[in-house]
């Protein structure tokens, strides 16, 4: 393994990649941020891997056609998360359709690699993630569904946090909840399909779901769970990837390992903080 002195990794900087690997992350961490404690509350974890699996199909898929693979993981994404919204009408039938969607994505997704004969990087990427790869297009891609995102979220913040803590008083207070389960599954959908270039399919949840859930460990204030989660995220993320710069290793590794240690130190934070109350 070779070690990089921290004279080499300033070196780095100056190279146009570098950069575009450190706003992708950045960007990316302030996303799954906003995003995180709300998945949390409401209980989709398991749709987001099952969302990352088509994003995984779709970036395969766009290997194999020869497009841009980022376009092909937001096409995945969103037809999983209108799937999920509009076939898990219950909660009692979201685990299984989710199921479902994840094995059938998977399966295709194989499917599209096996069918793909040239030898990329980007085949083993697409699962583990290979944020090095990222391009000034691919860059804008991620900026601009960012911000789309953001400007969704910011607009209907509140009638989902209602929807996500107490949906049965929600829906008597006329909230379209049903509506809102649809649009959220769509932005959490485009989020995954942007996670997937940073940390692979596989390992999404590191960060979609983990700086969430370690925010939501050590406060119940929506509005503060949001601001830790996104400075969680963001450490994982900026962390994460310069010790992949200094040490050499695929970024995934170090990204989901400072994540779970945030996440481990804020559940011991706030299991102290209840035997205290």
């Amino acid at each position: 393994m070779d070690v990089l002195t921290w004279q080499q990794v300033v070196e780095l900087l100056r190279y146009d990649f570098v950069r575009d690997m450190l706003v992708a992350g950045a960007v990316l961490g302030l996303l799954a941020g906003v995003l995180g404690p709300l998945v949390v509350t409401r209980k989709m974890a398991f749709a987001v891997h099952g969302t990352s699996e088509l994003a995984f199909t779709g970036g395969a898929a766009a290997l194999l056609i020869g497009v841009g693979v980022g376009y092909g993981a937001l096409v995945g994404s969103l037809v999983a998360a209108l799937l999920l919204g509009l076939l898990s009408r219950r909660d009692s039938d979201r685990d299984s359709v989710i199921g479902a969607i994840l094995a059938f994505g998977l399966g295709l997704g194989v499917l599209f690699l096996h069918l793909n004969t040239e030898r990329t990087a980007n085949k083993f990427g697409l699962l583990v993630g290979q944020v090095v790869s990222i391009g000034s297009t691919d860059l804008w891609l991620l900026v601009s569904a960012s911000v789309a995102v953001l400007a969704v979220l910011a607009f209907t913040w509140r009638p989902l946090l209602f929807a996500s803590v107490d949906p049965a008083v929600a829906v008597a207070r006329g909230v379209p909840v049903r509506g809102l389960a649809v649009v959220f599954a769509v932005l959490v959908g485009v989020a995954t399909a942007l996670s997937v270039q940073i940390v692979g399919a596989l390992l999404v949840l590191s960060l979609m779901i983990t700086p969430g859930a370690a925010a939501v460990r050590i406060t119940a204030s929506p509005v503060r769970a949001t601001v830790l989660a996104v400075v969680f995220a963001e450490v994982s993320a900026l962390v994460g990837m310069a010790l992949s710069l200094v040490l050499g290793m695929p970024v995934s590794v170090f990204v989901t390992a400072v994540s779970f240690l945030i996440y481990l130190v804020c559940r011991l934070v706030g299991g102290k903080r209840q035997r205290v109350q």
